[in-house]
């Protein structure tokens, strides 16, 4: 469904990208991990056409998209993506439910007022939210409600594809057990391509079929999560247990 092939990225003397190559099949989850700054939102970004690569392709389902034109296509182009905002990124003066039904009332998704409501009910309900709070906003939400508000979302256009940036952070061990098994069940019960970027390996654990470490602007190893313990690669390995002496040099 993506493909990513000698994709580079510098933002002045930054190189950022530096030749990624990376599939993600029809279907599977695949979650990418690193460490802060290693270029994991910037490769996000770039397959979403918010960032324009230096070098390289980008293809989503065979399509060419490295440069993707602005207009109804690209409107149409966007329509297939979902996304759940590391921050959750509710809008605080619209309420859950419009939030929720955001692209169902604008654009070319959009549908009737009372269409879009009953679609949002029935999302929130599917992150496990009652009805009552459709009409509240955000502010009057915990954190954790927000991220399940911020999923329901995410969901709402039924996307092909999904997108998760840092889906547990700021959530406590418990409510990110439940973000992370509710957001197995959707991908899979969607048949949704999903691509999420975390630093918790817990996450990783609980979402991904397979893992890709991007570090210094390529990936490193890529695989699926079964062999991921036994990969036998240095940085990988450093990564996943959180070792300070490594390939990988922590910053002191």
């Amino acid at each position: 469904m993506i493909t990513l092939e000698a994709v580079h990225k510098s933002f002045g003397p930054k190189r950022v990208l530096r030749g990624v190559d990376l599939t993600i099949p029809k279907g599977e989850s695949m979650v990418i991990i690193g460490g802060s700054g290693t270029g994991k939102s910037v490769m996000l970004k770039s397959v979403l056409g918010l960032v324009t690569p230096d070098q390289g392709k980008i293809s989503v389902d065979g399509q060419d998209v490295t440069h993707a034109q602005i207009g109804r296509d690209r409107d149409a182009f966007l329509a297939r993506f979902g996304m759940l905002f590391q921050g959750g990124a509710l809008f605080d003066s619209l309420t859950v439910w419009q939030n929720v039904a955001f692209r169902l009332l604008r654009g070319s998704l959009k549908r009737p007022k009372a269409e879009a409501r009953e679609i949002a009910i029935e999302k929130l309900r599917r992150v496990g939210l009652t009805p009552d709070v459709a009409d509240l906003f955000p502010s009057e939400l915990s954190g954790g409600m927000q991220k399940r508000v911020g999923l329901a979302r995410a969901i709402a256009a039924e996307p092909e594809i999904i997108f998760f940036d840092e889906p547990t952070t700021g959530l406590d061990p418990i409510m990110s057990g439940v973000i992370n098994d509710l957001i197995r069940e959707i991908v899979v019960e969607m048949g949704a391509t999903a691509m999420t970027i975390t630093h918790d390996m817990t996450s990783v654990r609980a979402i991904a079929d397979k893992v890709a470490m991007l570090h210094d602007g390529v990936i490193k190893w890529t695989g699926p999560i079964a062999q991921m313990d036994e990969s036998g690669d240095p940085y990988l390995d450093q990564f996943i247990h959180g070792r300070a002496e490594g390939p990988i040099e922590a910053v002191r």
